[in-house]
């Protein structure tokens, strides 16, 4: 019987791989999920694969105003279409993913959080930003409110801005995530943090979900859902 195959570029240990990890354990048990190390490296894995009774789902950063990225995944676009057993999924990051993510800001923050008046700039930055890549506009770096919220836009690519918007977003809460670090609560059940603080009350606080539910909701309410079925990928949502 074939096998399912999850190819990243991000290192075990990074935010991104415990991500997908937990995603495909959920939704697609028995996938194996494997890292590559670095974008040129999955490159390489991806052209010198001779395999063709396994199915390989390829997760390629997708950072369109990056010179370097644009011309690595030029050859891998080639070397998927050689083989009838590997799949490229067009995301931009694994943290523009969650950007996107619709529940994102009902998660995160609890109805009277003080953090949503603190961070209106991020938020109203972060709508701006999926509004427009959503519209097929890829010219975030001229929208007044992106602007506004990063000072040094025009020394940042798409993904270093996606990271920051959403660790800005998230940092001091169970849902933080940084390169290093993804938050408990994106992959457990609600409430199984155990750093938790009485003041720690978060979106979901009265309305808790199992880690299968969260990683459900993420796939139906992002862009997941439409490049899986696009490569007719099977999941348990």
């Amino acid at each position: 019987m074939s096998k399912l195959f999850l190819w990243i570029e991000d290192r075990k240990g990074k935010a991104s791989y415990t991500f997908w990890k937990n995603f495909m354990k959920q939704l697609c048990p028995g996938a194996v999920v494997e890292s590559k190390k670095n974008n040129s490296e999955l490159v390489k894995a991806v052209k010198a694969l001779q395999d063709t009774e396994n199915k390989y789902i390829i997760i390629f950063d997708n950072s369109f105003d990056n010179p370097q990225i644009v011309m690595e995944q030029k050859r891998l676009k080639q070397y998927v279409n050689e083989r009838d057993n590997v799949f490229l999924i067009d995301i931009i990051c694994f943290e523009y993913l969650l950007l996107e993510f619709k529940e994102l800001i009902n998660w995160i923050y609890a109805p009277k959080d003080e953090f949503l008046k603190k961070r209106a700039g991020a938020m109203t930055a972060r709508k701006k930003l999926v509004e427009s890549i959503q519209n097929g506009n890829f010219h975030y770096k001229e929208i007044q409110e992106v602007m506004e919220y990063d000072s040094r836009i025009e020394e940042h690519n798409i993904e270093q801005l996606a990271a920051k918007l959403l660790f800005d977003l998230t940092r001091n809460t169970g849902f933080e995530v940084s390169k290093g670090k993804l938050g408990v609560c994106w992959i457990k059940s609600c409430c199984e943090w155990e750093e938790r603080q009485e003041e720690d009350i978060c979106g979901l606080d009265y309305h808790r979900l199992s880690v299968f539910d969260k990683m459900k909701t993420i796939y139906n309410e992002s862009s997941l859902r439409t490049q899986f079925l696009k490569i007719g990928l099977e999941v348990l949502a």
